[in-house]
């Protein structure tokens, strides 16, 4: 019925052929893209674990889903330059540079869970830094 394109998916408006209910389906391209873990190991990219990660951190937080899909489109659009592989730390530092710039506490509970901390003094260190990047 009807076609449009947004960002890197695709909307279409489709009827059923036996019921002629209308409804609506969002493509998008799949990545072929191997992430290569922090132990070596190398699975697929999956969209949606990155989302989850995303969603933890911005749980309770004033951020929209659609700016949490807008984070995840946007790191998927600079993986695309990677090639065929990326490690597991290049999608993590893209992700917080895009948290920082949205909301500081989503930024470090994502930091958190990333960079493993480990103690309070790692909080207070990653706390330092961003206030003095204000």
């Amino acid at each position: 019925m009807d076609k449009r394109d947004h960002d890197d998916s695709t909307r279409r408006r489709r009827q059923c052929l036996k019921c002629n209910k209308r409804f609506t389906t969002h493509e998008r391209a799949e990545m072929n893209l191997i992430v290569v873990k922090k132990d070596g190991r190398r699975e697929r990219y999956d969209r949606q674990k990155l989302m989850s990660g995303l969603l933890k951190a911005c749980e309770k937080r004033p951020i929209s889903q659609e700016t949490m899909e807008k984070v995840v489109d946007d790191v998927e659009a600079e993986l695309r330059a990677y090639g065929r592989e990326v490690s597991s730390r290049d999608i993590g530092e893209l992700v917080m540079n895009k948290l920082k710039k949205i909301d500081k506490v989503a930024y470090i509970r994502f930091a958190s869970v990333y960079r493993e901390f480990s103690d309070i003094t790692e909080f207070e260190n990653e706390l330092k830094m961003l206030k003095a990047a204000r």
